[in-house]
């Protein structure tokens, strides 16, 4: 007799079954560790050059504007051109990109525009690919494993998170900054061999040879055709938009816990540990069809959390309350990225999965921001409180207003999703029932 309420852990099916989802998920995670090693040693050799925080302030232009302008091209670009293509070429890029700060550390460079012009490459190209990337799981897997094989992903980035920056210390440390974007250049080096080995993948509407020359019409009014799409979003956004702590943390940190950096530093951590444990007992989720409900609970339960952790006195207390927000958010991220990808016509992909793209860049940036403006003219806690409360409330309201995406499914294991080969333009009429071309 099957056994119910069992503790369900890490889905690996995708990593068991699928040799071309195996090769990318590797390529991926090693690419997203050598990223974050390098985000390190740009952050420390800029102030080296600069010694001012407003000359680190300056990465945040030099990877935020192309990330947002980049992106959205590059979504056009994924439903024109072979996706694999495209990110063998934006990666190399990337690889060059990687290749140049290094020779800049190795000469010494002492120019700060230099340094920033070459992050800005290498965050372009990024960038470029991110949406054609984006779509890789859904075509490698079968519909009722694309939640699990997003699942890995994030797991892999959290893993990357913790790992980068200590890494980076003691690369930079022992080696300095030559090293350290060595290691990154060999990660690039290796996520593009794994997307040499992809099949390729040409979006549906360009036919076997590839030679359709612009994208399919109707790219960016499907997000407000399609309920469920336009309502993922709106959820994304809600909680990110009101609800980011990451400003906040230091002057709560200074009211509370007497500005001690090992607390702040614990602050950053109890989110990230939330997320990896959510990640490593995400199959309790991925396995599940309802996608809708489970990002909209959520995503709630990420307000209500760190409305929470305003309020939470203790650091025990402090940290559980960011321990909470940290795994809510992961599966919220995973069961919208699988959701928005299923429920989007292959043909449109791209453009929708750029605009998902710039959604998870500009929201917790612009989070951030609201939550600093609020905070100085009123508190720190209150800030937080009113942003918890009211991420909670609006994704209450997508949720009363939204009833297909309640209701959504993701594909059962035992249905095969349809393959839409030449999807018009949507309208009311393709609303009516939701689109899964997974296209394994």
């Amino acid at each position: 007799m099957k056994r119910r309420g069992r503790v369900r852990f890490l889905d690996t099916r995708p990593l068991r079954g699928n040799r071309p989802f195996r090769a990318l998920w590797i390529g991926t995670s090693v690419s997203q560790l050598g990223g974050q090693i390098a985000n390190v040693a740009v952050l420390a050799q800029v102030w080296d050059l600069t010694g001012s925080p407003v000359g680190t302030g300056t990465i945040g232009l030099a990877t935020g504007l192309p990330m947002i302008g980049f992106g959205l091209l590059g979504g056009t670009l994924a439903d024109t051109v072979d996706r694999r293509t495209l990110v063998r070429a934006t990666t190399a890029g990337q690889l060059m990109a990687a290749a140049g700060l290094c020779a800049q550390a190795l000469a010494d460079n002492r120019n700060v525009l230099l340094l920033l012009a070459l992050v800005a490459l290498g965050t372009s190209c990024g960038a470029l690919g991110a949406p054609a990337r984006r779509t890789f799981p859904v075509r490698l897997l079968p519909g009722d494993q694309v939640a699990a094989g997003l699942a890995l992903t994030n797991i892999s980035f959290q893993a990357a998170m913790l790992a980068g920056p200590a890494a980076a210390g003691l690369i930079i440390a022992r080696w300095d900054f030559p090293a350290a974007y060595a290691a990154q250049a060999a990660a690039a080096a290796l996520s593009m061999l794994t997307v040499f080995r992809l099949p390729a993948m040409r979006p549906e509407s360009t036919g076997p040879a590839g030679g359709r020359r612009r994208p399919e019409p109707g790219g960016w009014r499907i997000l407000l055709r399609r309920p469920t799409l336009w309502g993922s979003m709106a959820t994304d956004l809600s909680a990110t938009l009101l609800a980011m702590p990451i400003a906040l943390f230091p002057l709560l940190n200074e009211i509370r816990f007497q500005g001690n950096p090992q607390t702040l530093g614990l602050f950053l951590s109890a989110v990230a540990v939330g997320g990896i444990s959510a990640g490593l007992l995400s199959a309790t989720v991925t396995r599940r069809r309802r996608a809708g409900l489970i990002q909209l609970s959520a995503a709630a339960v990420w307000g209500l959390a760190l409305a929470c952790f305003a309020l939470a006195q203790p650091l025990w207390l402090a940290l559980g309350c960011l321990a909470v927000a940290g795994a809510a958010d992961t599966i919220s991220v995973i069961t919208r990225s699988a959701l928005v990808q299923l429920e989007t016509p292959d043909a449109y992909r791209g453009r929708v999965s750029s605009a998902e793209h710039v959604i998870g860049v500009a929201g917790p940036e612009l989070g951030n921001f609201r939550a600093g403006l609020l905070a100085s003219a009123t508190s720190a806690p209150f800030s937080l409180l009113f942003g918890g409360l009211s991420a909670a409330l609006m994704i209450a309201v997508v949720a009363a207003t939204n009833a297909p995406l309640r209701a959504y499914r993701t594909p059962s294991a035992t249905t095969a999703p349809p393959v839409t080969k030449k999807p018009t333009v949507p309208g009311p009429a393709a609303d009516a029932a939701p689109a899964t071309d997974s296209a394994p």
